[in-house]
């Protein structure tokens, strides 16, 4: 089907594009106008904003973790007559998931932390997940087979076989690190891990194990670099720790998380201030390091993480007070809901250092827009958080609200910058297809994927950001005012890098000796899944 959008606003800072043209689309794709053909469709979009499908790097969707946090707070659900799948009443389940994400213009979306032997059931519920294309990132960086090989001297070539392994077991885009060696100190009663402490045992430092695995992907020429949860998140003068691992990158590519989490100083009597200033200016001036932030916004939500020394010490301050940290395999995890409270002083500390950095980091390619979902906030504020980068009379409406001893310890209200729709476009399009290495998405061009969300632009930010008014994904028409309209099934995004497959009898010798099992077990055959052809590949730098 030959497909017109006529006369809209075309935003691709991809390619350098913000005018007013035709965008035409046939058999999935983006095409040049052809010549002496009439389209089959044609929507008139004039005084619309066309964009490509929104990309979500860093959200929390399927996953044992997720899962678990649904259990934990049954309040939370929601009640359908008939549920199609277990948990299917939950708030955000897989389903929801796909029509929300769809009517707000977003049309792939990663997972950032499955661990290797919860991979089968997370492309399981990834699979369930309707309209959008997926990825997973697999975490190493505490499991007993890493840590072997870095304790004995093991070659960099071996560390990067074993990587490969991994992610190609397990179908993943790409690999995370979680409190290098903190969740494994955790078990020898550690409380607290720094960049150069060193992980009982195995006697390597958390540094250590960043650079074998950072050294990894760069051989390897995975195309996303380290995706990188920092040792001592969420703890007052933490800004030292972000500094030091953004100094320990040593001018190789590393993406660092959720870094509203580690912005904070220690100054004021309540021993808790911003340190976004420094923190900016340190990644400005690092141009190898790419961060994303993890906004914070008002209201109740649940902490999800692997990180489970840091759950653990969190635990106390769960709102409602229940929580769930299993000390198990490699990471563990922890679940802890939490209230963001509107007039609470860290909190809204919180929310000042995550603006704060989007405000102040320079270069929209390497700061990237997460709430950390549902971390910082569900992904369901997204609108809300466009309006206030987009608006500093938002941003000032709340800051009139917040306790105003906050304003001395942040920069936020100094702050007059406003993002414009080509940096929003930039953010969420183009820099996250060139973080990942996608050809083909992020951007309008000739023969990119038809993934085009169209907006009505609006005084209300928010709304026109809230309501997409058409969406396509690979060329279907999924979404009309923000409404799905038709459903489909999307991809799963998984990278191949070759390896020396000799790593795989190692492996095989050190299931069978530990667990009396095939390391083959928790691979992800993709006859398993419920999908025709569930995975695309996105290469590997040649």
């Amino acid at each position: 089907m030959l497909i017109l959008l006529k006369g809209g606003r075309i935003v691709d800072p991809y390619h350098q594009r913000d005018e007013i043209a035709d965008l035409w689309i046939e058999d999935g794709r983006v095409i040049r106008a052809p010549q002496g053909r009439q389209p089959d469709q044609t929507h008139d979009v004039s005084g619309k904003i066309v964009m490509a499908g929104a990309i979500d790097i860093h959200s929390h969707i399927a996953g044992g973790n997720v899962n678990t946090a649904r259990l934990l707070l049954p309040e939370l659900h929601r009640a359908r007559a008939a549920p199609m799948l277990p948990l299917g009443t939950a708030k955000w389940s897989t389903y929801e998931t796909g029509t929300i994400y769809a009517g707000m213009g977003f049309t792939t979306v990663v997972e950032p932390a499955v661990a290797p032997h919860q991979a089968l059931q997370a492309h399981l519920e990834l699979s369930d997940i309707p309209i959008i294309d997926k990825a997973t990132l697999t975490i190493l960086g505490n499991d007993d087979f890493l840590l072997s090989l870095l304790r004995d001297g093991e070659s960099p070539a071996a560390i990067a076989d074993y990587v490969a392994a991994t992610l190609t077991a397990t179908h993943s885009l790409g690999l995370k690190c979680i409190n290098a060696g903190g969740a494994e100190a955790f078990k020898y009663n550690a409380r607290t891990f720094s960049l150069d402490d060193v992980v009982p045992f195995y006697g390597v430092s958390s540094r250590k194990i960043v650079e074998g695995l950072q050294q990894a992907l760069t051989d390897l020429k995975v195309p996303h670099p380290l995706h990188l949860h920092s040792n001592n998140l969420g703890v007052p003068g933490n800004v030292a720790t972000a500094l030091a691992t953004i100094e320990a990158s040593r001018g190789l590519p590393l993406h660092l998380a959720h870094m509203q989490f580690y912005g904070y100083g220690s100054e004021g009597e309540h021993g808790f201030s911003s340190a976004a200033a420094t923190l900016a200016a340190k990644v400005n001036a690092t141009p190898n390091v790419t961060v994303d932030i993890g906004q914070v916004m008002f209201g109740q939500t649940v902490t999800i993480s692997a990180d489970v020394l840091r759950q653990f010490g969190a635990a106390g301050s769960a709102k409602p007070k229940k929580s769930v940290i299993l000390d198990g395999d490699a990471n563990g995890f922890g679940i802890v809901p939490y209230l963001y409270r509107e007039g609470d002083f860290i909190n809204a500390i919180q929310w000042a250092v995550g603006l704060e950095l989007f405000l102040l980091i320079n270069d929209p390619y390497r700061i990237f827009f997460t709430t950390d979902h549902p971390n910082g906030a569900p992904f369901t504020t997204y609108p809300d958080i466009f309006a206030l980068l987009m608006s500093k009379e938002r941003r000032a409406e709340v800051l009139s609200r917040i306790p105003q001893d906050v304003l001395a310890y942040t920069t936020l209200p100094s702050l007059t910058r406003e993002y414009d729709v080509n940096e929003i476009a930039t953010m969420t399009r183009a820099a996250p297809a060139k973080l990942f290495g996608f050809k083909d998405r992020g951007q309008l061009g000739e023969g990119a994927v038809a993934d085009v969300a169209v907006y009505s632009p609006n005084d209300d930010i928010a709304k026109m950001f809230r309501h997409a008014h058409l969406v396509f994904k690979d060329g279907d028409l999924v979404v009309r005012d923000g409404r799905v309209s038709h459903y489909r099934w999307g991809k799963t995004l998984k990278v191949n890098p070759g390896y020396d497959k000799a790593i795989n009898r190692r492996l095989s010798a050190y299931y069978e000796r530990h667990y009396g099992i095939s390391h083959n077990m928790f691979a992800v055959p993709a006859h398993i899944l419920p999908r025709t052809d569930p995975f695309k590949e996105v290469a590997c730098a040649q």
